[in-house]
């Protein structure tokens, strides 16, 4: 039962998201079909593609930070190959066949299962947290009122308790209960039992989270450039708005790659500090250029791989 109301809910905030965004398409598609884009624009959009592919290739570099912190000195390209092919896997339904592709990439590196499994857990919880720190220092840029005091103080507090619970003293027993949960599932229940610890403060892969979601912010400023004029001062408002829409597609359900959840966030943001049509259409562009960065991506590491084996 519990499994049939968890797809029930899946499908439900996929149809409802995708319903909220096809409204607005349709409410604002004189002005989606009139926005025209110069050579300048595809440009900017180019530049932005590349933005996003760097992006992605970053955060495969902080997955090998990630495992190094888990005592597990891994060689930094063949793990960032891994990344890049496994990351258009997250389009598929279930929304987990790219952490099943990293888990086994790093199995067959020789990293353990728990490790490995970890490993991938780790990534966007720090993900989120880094999102969070965005939203929080720049989601202020999306209130009605930015100079409420109370609000300053609250995004204090949500800031300081979003740094200590990626604290070792908190992630360690997380981590050690979700590996006792892997090894009950496990087949082999006499399989030796291997300490999993965070021996420090993850600052750097934390910091290099932060730097993928700027990134991938910029990847949008630049695909809302292309087509509209945007003040400096503009920028941490997209910020803010990006992350928060980026975060939700990430953590929600039923969502493969955060498609849905992602526009309908913000489309929702956004549209009343800017032109809707200008937002849906920026929206729309950025999921191809995401698509194609991504796709790009794993190609690229594929290529790479084998370029690598015909020459050894």
């Amino acid at each position: 039962m519990t499994k049939v109301m968890k797809q029930f809910l899946r499908w439900l905030i996929l149809g409802g998201t995708l319903f909220f965004v096809t409204k607005a398409l349709k409410d604002n598609w004189a002005g989606v079909t009139s926005i025209k884009i110069d050579a300048a624009g595809w440009a900017i959009l180019a530049i932005a593609t590349g933005v996003t592919l760097l992006a992605h290739t970053w955060a495969g570099w902080i997955w090998t930070w990630v495992l190094r912190d888990l005592n597990q000195p891994v060689p930094s390209i063949p793990f960032v190959q891994a990344y890049l092919k496994t990351n258009i896997a997250k389009y598929l339904p279930g929304n987990v066949w790219h952490y099943y592709g990293r888990i086994m990439a790093a199995k067959n590196a020789n990293v353990s299962g728990g490790v490995a499994t970890i490993s991938v857990l780790l990534e966007p919880l720090l993900m989120a947290a880094a999102a969070l720190m965005i939203v929080v220092v720049f989601g202020s840029q999306l209130a009605v009122s930015q100079t409420n005091f109370s609000l300053r103080i609250l995004q204090f507090v949500i800031l300081v308790v979003i740094l200590c619970g990626i604290h070792p003293w908190f992630l360690n027993p997380l981590i050690h209960l979700l590996y006792k949960l892997k090894n009950k599932k496990s087949p082999n229940r006499n399989q030796s039992q291997v300490t999993i610890n965070l021996e420090r403060y993850p600052f750097r892969p934390l910091l290099g989270e932060v730097v993928f979601l700027g990134m991938r912010s910029l990847g949008f400023i630049l695909t809302m450039l292309a087509i509209y004029p945007i003040n400096l001062s503009q920028f941490p408002l997209l910020f803010g708005g990006f992350s928060i829409a980026w975060l939700l597609g990430l953590i929600v359900p039923g969502a493969p790659g955060g498609i849905g959840v992602f526009e309908a966030t913000a489309i929702a943001l956004l549209q009343n500090r800017f032109p809707s049509s200008v937002v849906i259409s920026a929206i729309a562009l950025y999921r191809l250029i995401s698509i194609l960065a991504e796709t790009s991506g794993a190609a690229l590491a594929w290529l790479d791989e084998r370029s690598v084996k015909s020459n050894s």
